[in-house]
């Protein structure tokens, strides 16, 4: 019985980055002698078992063989006589098919040093296309190495395993878990340009694959091409450190200028309301988390009312508050305001960059919020007890007044609502004449 360590471990320690977790592969052991050891097994599919102190994975060397569509069509064979190469060349890349010995030798038959060093993503063998998962974590893995690039004929492997419909067997649990991923690393646009490059991006997200080659104004958007805005936008919510809901809003934000009516070009008025529909549509689809879902369906309706916050009226602002459910989910309301941030930030041309531009609407909104949320709504409903039918009105009153003074000179004196709510209202093309999206 042979234990080697494979995988990230040994990839991410040659490249000197910190490893988290260890993988082992075990050759020349059975399920039985495992037990005896004392390791506890997990694995549903094939053996897999928990170290005893350490708790981390023990694999038991394998093989596998396809025997159905998409990425569960597949029967292992493990037995003593299995070599760590033929456990080796299942494997999805090189880079992740080198194995290290206890005495720190390394086993590397495909050449993933090499790689390694040339920052290429090449597979091991033709068993990659029978796991069409595999396209998804290359893109991931570009999200998180963006200075690798695909292998030429790793490219085209994976282009023909999305012609003939691999990828249209994945479940929605599975292109979700990677698409999360990778919107989490460094460089979530090399994950975009990696399933567009091999046509899985069609596949598995077509409403956010038709916006490249959609314009937009010059003007405001220096980079012209709404997909590049997108990639853009997500590199910036990585670089500002976003979590998983507000990461995923920037993704989905613009949808519905695909949906604009290409006559109307480069302007996009009304896309935001033509946006929910669609978010709604992904979010279904893909079994995307209800907290995800619901900041991402906010984003793409109110975006364009964030970036002309500085010239909404506290009547308005208020509105907004309440359609956003402001009052009881202020976090989340934020979580907006700095997706709305990048959006207005996420758009690079030849010769502009709004990368480092203020963002005065974010301070703005925040500081309506706390001053609406700073009403006491029991102390005016205690005023107006004889009227209780009078309450809501006065408590909203109340917090138009509070924002129009936190705001002072900054709000605007008339309080005519400006936007009404719901996703049909639009805000022209994301208020560009306030930097907006």
């Amino acid at each position: 019985m042979r234990t080697y360590v494979v995988g990230g471990a040994v990839r991410d320690a040659l490249l000197g980055l910190p490893v988290k977790d260890h993988d082992h592969v075990v050759v020349g052991a059975t399920p039985e002698a495992m037990l005896k050891l004392g390791y506890r097994p997990v694995g549903k599919d094939f053996p897999v078992f928990l170290h005893p102190k350490t708790n981390e994975e023990y694999a038991l060397a394998r093989t596998e063989r396809k025997t159905a569509p998409g990425y569960r069509g597949f029967v292992f064979h493990t037995a003593p006589d299995v070599t760590l190469e033929q456990d080796l060349v299942r494997r999805d890349l090189t880079i992740n098919a080198i194995a290290r010995a206890d005495d720190g030798s390394l086993t590397d038959p495909f050449g993933g040093q090499r790689d390694l060093q040339l920052r290429v993503f090449r597979h091991v063998s033709d068993a990659f296309e029978e796991d069409p998962v595999r396209i998804l974590r290359v893109a991931r893995f570009a999200a998180r190495f963006p200075e690798f690039t695909v292998a030429p004929e790793t490219n085209a492997l994976m282009r023909r395993m999305v012609e003939q419909g691999e990828v249209d067997a994945l479940v929605a649990e599975r292109v979700w878990q990677e698409l999360s991923r990778g919107l989490m690393e460094q460089r979530p646009s090399r994950m975009l340009q990696v399933l567009r490059d091999c046509g899985a991006l069609a596949r598995v997200l077509p409403e956010l694959d038709q916006l490249w080659g959609v314009p937009q104004p010059v003007q405001h958007h220096p980079e012209i091409d709404t997909g590049l805005h997108i990639e853009q936008v997500v590199d910036c919510a990585a670089d500002a450190g976003l979590d998983l809901p507000a990461r995923l809003a920037c993704l989905l934000h613009d949808l519905g200028k695909g949906a604009t009516p290409p006559e109307n070009w480069p302007a996009h008025h009304g896309h935001e309301g033509l946006g929910v529909k669609l978010v709604e549509q992904v979010c279904q689809r893909l079994r995307v988390p209800t907290e995800c879902r619901d900041l991402a369906v906010m984003t793409a309706r109110e975006h364009g009312n964030v970036c002309r916050a500085l010239i909404l009226r506290p009547n308005t602002i208020v509105n907004l508050l309440e359609r956003c459910d402001g009052f009881r989910k202020p976090a989340r309301f934020v979580q907006m305001l700095e997706a709305v941030q990048c959006d207005a930030r996420g758009r690079i041309g030849a010769t502009a960059s709004f990368r480092d531009q203020p963002f005065p609407q974010l301070a703005h909104l925040r500081c309506a919020l706390d001053a609406a949320r700073a009403v006491n709504a029991g102390e005016v409903a205690k005023r107006w007890g004889e009227q209780p039918q009078r309450i809501p009105e006065m408590v909203r009153k109340a917090r138009v007044a509070a924002v129009k003074a936190a705001l002072g000179a900054a709000a605007p004196d008339d309080d005519e609502d400006e936007i009404k709510p719901g996703p049909d209202s639009g805000a022209g093309d994301a208020g560009e004449s306030s930097g907006g999206a």
